[in-house]
């Protein structure tokens, strides 16, 4: 059906348009947002790909390479996204057409039947000159009714036909994108491995690391002796980030999937908030913070514990990759880690933006919980989520 109505289209609806002495409409400006934005997205994707070849030279390369990573996260997000609203909008279209499929045959049926009838003829009538007239009128009512219908069948074809041109290209440019974002998470590696810069604020004791590891049996256990793990620690106090309660960028782009005591799939309630990302993603500093512990800690995976201000702790659980070395005193926005899992390949990313999937890309989860005075207060009054707009 769909192949005969281009067909028809193409040849007859010209004669009716012409008869009728209405011009073709253009097609939905719909097609306008979504190529713009596709152009948004693989723009961004670009200048990540520019900022990573200025990032390998640069004197801070770790804080290039980690703007050029999240630029690099940016610009995917937002081709993804566009896949997926430009396939929903495709697919919301055909299913409209084929709501229609006996309406648009009867269409095709009456325009086909105009085309094969000469004009002159058609104006004529048996009864006469009386006739004729009548005719001739009804002829002038149905034509522009006839024309409205096919110029929108004509339009959502076409839009039908951008869509998935424009997804053709995206594909393209998704491609090159993951490998850029590889690239980049590569490099970022061996810049942080090669980082030696960053001050200290104490040494780690590694053995009493080890025995309060092996005597912790809860994360407030290890959290309370923390302080017995670090020697020759430079006094004075930490700087006071109070003013930003409530504005603190969350370490990771995702989502929040459990929040602070709610019972996650297994029932267990925590007092941090879980959050759904995409494999591999980056995870940052959300301010200037000590490293206060880094690695495997009981059953929360590799765990990164910081101390952005006195009395106040940070842990971030569930890296797949953790950077930097305990003691060190990284910058607000600094690369801590990575998301475990496996991205997946341009084929299972169309495949999911096909099937209009909304969040099943986000496979891994990363744990945030907030201490203050070694009690968990809720995340949320720290960090600004997405909810709050």
């Amino acid at each position: 059906m769909m192949r005969w109505a281009v067909l028809f289209l193409t040849f007859f609806g010209s004669t009716v348009f012409a008869q009728s002495g209405v011009q073709s409409g253009a097609p939905s400006g719909v097609q306008t947002d979504y190529a713009q934005d596709a152009r948004a997205a693989a723009e961004r994707l670009d200048q990540a790909a520019l900022s990573l070849g200025n990032a390998k030279g640069a004197r801070d390369r770790v804080k290039a390479l980690t703007e050029t990573l999240r630029a690099y996260e940016d610009g995917l997000g937002a081709m993804r996204e566009g896949l997926r609203r430009a396939s929903i909008r495709e697919q919301r279209i055909l299913r409209e057409l084929q709501a229609r499929e006996g309406e648009i045959a009867q269409l095709l049926g009456v325009l086909q039947g105009l085309e094969r009838t000469p004009t002159p003829v058609m104006l004529l009538h048996p009864d006469g000159p009386m006739g004729t007239a009548r005719a001739g009128m009804i002829l002038a009512d149905v034509a522009p009714a006839l024309t409205r219908k096919a110029d929108e069948l004509r339009a959502k074809l076409d839009e039908v036909t951008t869509l998935r041109q424009l997804q053709q290209g995206a594909v393209a440019t998704l491609q090159k994108g993951l490998n850029g974002v590889q690239e980049a998470r590569a490099a970022l590696s061996q810049a942080v491995a090669d980082r030696v810069d960053l001050p200290r604020r104490f040494t780690e004791n590694a053995v009493k690391t080890g025995i309060l590891i092996a005597s912790t049996e809860t994360l407030e256990g290890f959290a309370s002796g923390l302080s017995e793990i670090a020697d020759n620690e430079i006094a004075g106090s930490l700087p006071n980030i109070s003013h930003r309660l409530g504005n603190l960028v969350l370490p990771v782009q995702g989502r929040i999937l459990y929040r602070a005591g709610e019972a996650d799939a297994a029932g267990i309630r925590r007092p941090g908030i879980v959050m759904v990302t995409r494999p591999r993603a980056l995870v940052t500093t959300p301010a200037a913070a000590t490293i206060r512990y880094r690695g495997p800690l009981l059953d929360y995976g590799n765990v990164m514990i910081l101390e952005p201000q006195s009395d106040m702790l940070l842990v971030i659980a569930g890296l797949d990759v953790v950077y930097g070395n305990i003691g060190e005193v990284l910058p607000s926005g600094a690369p801590i880690g990575l998301m475990g899992g496996q991205e997946a390949e341009i084929g299972a990313i169309v495949q999911q933006v096909s099937a209009i999937a909304t969040g099943n890309e986000r496979s891994e989860t990363l744990y945030i919980e907030v201490r203050q005075g070694n009690t968990p207060v809720d995340p949320e009054t720290w960090f600004k989520t997405p909810e709050d707009g």
